[in-house]
Order: C-alpha cells, then structure tokens, then sequence
C-alpha cells in the first residue's frame, strides 16, 4: 500500500459452531507506532456482526495510511505494517466499561 493511497483488504471470518454468533471486532496495528497513520474509512469493525452456523464471510476493511508516514524519520525501517483482528462474541445486556471513566 503507498502512503496517501486508499486500499481495500478482506478479513475472512468462519463460525464453526451450529449455532449463530453476534460479535464485534477489535483491530491492531503492528508496529504499534504505525498505528497512528493507520486510517479506516469503512470497516466490518464499526458494528456487530451476525454469522450463521458453519457460515464463511468475507469482511472488508477500506483504509489509507497518511501519507505524513513517509515522511516520519521514526517509520524509515518499517516497511511492512500488519493489522490484525480479534472477534468478541457479544453478550446480550453486557457492557464494556470505558478506560478511565467510573
């Protein structure tokens, strides 16, 4: 992906079990200090998702990484940047406190 330039990556996503899954999914960005010029515009991530048992999907994510990454003398080694996902099965009436705040 050039810096500047949007992209459009797909995650798959299989439920192996016989009944359905509402989840919702939490990215990372390796290395962690590229994450900043990471930028989503579209994303599977934003809301819930339903898969059906033994359903396969394939999620899209449209991003960019901001072009001020080329330009950061931090980022000259990196050359590669992996962004992973991580999904939560979604409990009915479960909240999840914020950082900080009581």
């Amino acid at each position: 992906v050039v810096p500047g330039e949007t992209a459009l990556a797909f995650y798959k996503a299989k439920n192996p079990t016989d009944k359905p899954i509402i989840g919702i999914s939490t990215y990372n960005v390796i290395p962690f200090e590229a994450g900043q010029y990471f930028n989503k515009i579209q994303c599977f991530c934003f809301e819930e998702q339903r898969l059906n048992p033994q359903e396969e999907v394939d999620m899209p994510v449209f991003f960019y990484i901001d072009p001020e990454f080329a330009d950061d003398p931090k980022m000259a080694k990196v050359d590669l940047i992996t962004l992973s996902y991580t999904f939560f099965e979604a409990k009915e009436g479960q909240t999840i406190p914020l950082p900080g705040y009581q």
